[in-house]
């Protein structure tokens, strides 16, 4: 069952709670996973909503590996980040209030995908050389991740 769609089908367009979980995946030489992300062209940190029965974990590793192809090893938390900040309207008008939970991982196994059907590019980067075409969403986030704040970051 799609969870999204279950709930949508009972209250339209109003605004939700709805759970996000990514991570922040690097390589051996400390290079940043991302991916250019097909319904807006651009870079951000793979990952997604949670569906029913799922850890924040779990969806975590789930929507890495869907748009990466890449199976997550251990995480450690990096961040949570929630509060009108990350209220959104999506294009259909549906509305959600996100909580966003945020790991690292720097332990992966497969071959990471090109592109599929929620990818245009997945690519690691220099963290010095990040894309200038990087999510509006997800800026916040990752200036947190290139600064030398303390984390956990609660947000």
């Amino acid at each position: 069952m799609d969870y999204i769609k279950y709930v949508r089908s009972m209250v339209g367009h109003s605004k939700i709670i709805m759970v996000v979980a990514g991570a922040f995946v690097l390589d051996h030489n400390n290079h940043l996973l991302l991916q250019k992300r097909s319904d807006n062209g651009q870079w951000g940190v793979p990952g997604g909503f949670m569906e029913l029965g799922e850890t924040v974990q779990d969806t975590a590793r789930r929507e890495v590996f869907e748009e990466t192809g890449l199976k997550l090893g251990k995480m450690e938390l990096f961040g949570i980040y929630s509060g009108p900040d990350f209220d959104k309207t999506f294009e259909n008008g549906d509305q959600v209030s996100m909580v966003i939970h945020i790991f690292t991982c720097h332990e992966f196994t497969g071959d990471l995908v090109t592109s599929n059907s929620e990818s245009i590019c997945n690519q690691f980067f220099p963290l010095d050389q990040l894309p200038v075409n990087l999510f509006s969403d997800h800026k916040p986030i990752l200036n947190d991740f290139l600064s030398r704040i303390e984390k956990p970051i609660i947000r």
